[in-house]
């Protein structure tokens, strides 16, 4: 039985060739035989378009994609990441950096969803007007490359949420892959891990506009105060994060794991002054965590 480290080995090996062909790897791996089957079955959808634009944020989910479909497409495929002030810089870095690494193909489309009243309300069905702004961009530039097929990164899991995003989609006849593989999260990030990504492990990470209380206008500079109090909290390590914009309170969240050292007088003190030097009045520290939820 081949070991998980040799088939890890082997699967960078053979997914990174010059041919950019999928080999099947994964078959000498301890996966199971309906992971094995869900993979294939996502080769082969891939495998019928002609072309594609894949909206990519540099998580897990769309990374995958993106990298999967390179290997079959070769430069028949491009990434698109939609840029504009919900996306923080630190992620839209980490997106860049990881497209190079893999040599991936990818154009940097600035979006426009701040100008429009429907999205900056926020209101809970917020994520549709973001999702799109960005569709409706990647479709004009699939129209004027004759690129055929438009996708993104939702998978099944996903599909079993409220996702306002979804809608979008659908009006805009985005292709979902990994979804109609059956691909849960869990699946995603062991494919992941096959391949030696990078982002197999990395955490979900929202747009900026979702850590606003519903209602409360999204505004660039109430999206600066958000990313400047998480670099903040970032900065003394922890990992997780959320800080929620409550007007003029700053409710900060860690995962549950961190959440007791993120308690500490201490840590509390020299957080304190640079959230509030952020933009904020008002400063609390969740002393139960970040859950993990929300509308997409």
């Amino acid at each position: 039985m081949t070991s998980w480290g040799d088939a890890r080995r082997l699967a960078s090996c053979c997914w990174g060739c010059s041919k950019k062909a999928i080999c099947g790897i994964l078959l000498l791996m301890e996966f199971s035989a309906e992971l094995r089957s869900k993979k294939s079955r996502l080769e082969q959808l891939i495998q019928e378009w002609p072309s594609a634009l894949v909206a990519y944020s540099g998580g897990v989910d769309s990374a995958f994609l993106l990298w999967f479909a390179h290997q079959i497409l070769g430069a028949k495929v491009t990434g698109i990441l939609g840029d504009s002030p919900s996306l923080p810089r630190s992620e839209h870095a980490a997106a860049l950096a990881f497209a190079e690494k893999h040599n991936l193909p990818l154009e940097v489309l600035r979006t426009l969803e701040l100008d429009d009243p429907s999205y900056a309300s926020n209101p809970p069905n917020r994520c549709y007007f973001c999702r799109s702004e960005l569709f409706q961009r990647m479709e004009e530039v699939a129209k004027l490359r004759g690129v055929a097929i438009l996708a993104y990164g939702e998978n099944f899991d996903d599909s079993r949420e409220i996702r306002p995003g979804r809608a979008a989609a659908g009006e805009f006849s985005v292709a979902a892959p990994l979804r109609d593989a059956g691909l849960t999260k869990a699946d995603v990030r062991a494919l992941a891990h096959a391949a030696r990504l990078d982002v197999a492990e990395k955490p979900a990470a929202p747009c900026l506009s979702s850590r606003l209380a519903p209602g409360l206008a999204v505004t660039p500079e109430r999206l600066a105060a958000i990313e400047q109090a998480e670099g903040a909290v970032r900065s003394h390590g922890f990992r997780i994060i959320r800080v929620r914009h409550l007007g003029i309170k700053a409710l900060v969240q860690v995962s549950p794991e961190e959440t007791q050292r993120l308690q500490s007088p201490l840590v509390q003190s020299a957080l304190t002054p640079a959230i509030l030097s952020a933009g904020f009045s008002e400063v609390e520290f969740d002393p139960i965590g970040y859950q993990g939820a929300g509308l997409r």
